[in-house]
């Protein structure tokens, strides 16, 4: 039988499940830091890793940054020079 003590392993949700669980644990992960024991700290941190992880590697292209919010991007952005391009 499987433990699912600390939730349903991330790769077992659907594709609905995994945005709903992961934005429910950000939600949560303020008053975890604050009030929550050190196991529950370390219990959330682990299960929010492992739904960001399965998050990623089903929507890759959701979790890579808007180029205007990388160094390059924002040099671009502003006409200045940006070294390493083509």
């Amino acid at each position: 039988m499987t433990d699912r003590s600390h939730g349903i392993p991330p790769s077992d949700l659907d594709d609905a499940d995994l945005h709903r669980e992961l934005a429910h644990l950000h939600k949560t992960r303020h008053d975890t830091v604050l009030a929550g024991s050190e196991d529950a700290l370390e219990t959330h941190t682990k299960r929010m890793l492992a739904l960001e992880r399965e998050f990623l590697i089903r929507f890759p292209a959701e979790g890579a940054p808007d180029p205007r919010r990388t160094r390059a991007g924002s040099r671009e952005n502003a006409g200045q020079p940006v070294t390493g391009t083509a």
